[in-house]
């Protein structure tokens, strides 16, 4: 098994980002989600610089064979702050070989040098592989989640049946 960089992404990686993004695409079976409005070089270099967002990715070579996305919540009931796993994904033929563990514990690092009191993320239910992962790192919560539009209309997504407002 080949050796993989795992590394935490900088304003300078934006090259590595849009790769990142790419594989986050297909691994999603969401290939225009992440393809058709891309973000400017600029808002990446912004964004991969900031405090709240945390971009790590696992590297076989030059190409991302995994990544994940999360962002800092800092609190309001106590001066602390939570991490948020927004998106964690690695390339289907690179699937079990420790990418998602390594991928995870290097944002407990990072977590831990920004004062993060705890890591989140939520797994959809049928998503076996993500909910074990989770479940080995982690202390299961069972919650609902819901969207809510922020204007008229309902916001689409894709493979999304429900019926709007």
């Amino acid at each position: 098994m080949p050796a993989h960089d795992i590394r935490v992404l900088g304003p300078d990686d934006v090259a590595a980002m849009r790769a990142m993004l790419a594989m986050l695409g297909e691994a999603f079976d969401e290939v225009a989600t992440f393809h058709d409005a891309p973000p400017g070089d600029d808002y990446l270099r912004r964004l991969l610089g900031s405090d709240t967002f945390i971009a790590v990715a696992a590297l076989e070579g030059d190409a991302v064979v995994g990544g994940l996305a999360a962002y800092v919540l800092d609190k309001f009931e106590q001066a602390r702050s939570e991490v948020y796993i927004y998106d964690l994904a690695v390339q289907q033929t690179h699937r079990r070989r420790g990418i998602a563990t390594a991928l995870i514990a290097r944002l407990q690092q990072v977590a831990r040098t920004r004062g993060a009191w705890v890591i989140f993320v939520q797994a959809d239910h049928g998503d076996d592989p993500a909910i074990a992962l989770y479940t080995k790192l982690g202390t299961r919560e069972d919650v609902l989640h819901f969207d809510i539009a922020v204007q008229e209309g309902w916001p689409r997504f894709p493979n999304d049946s429900r019926e709007g407002p």
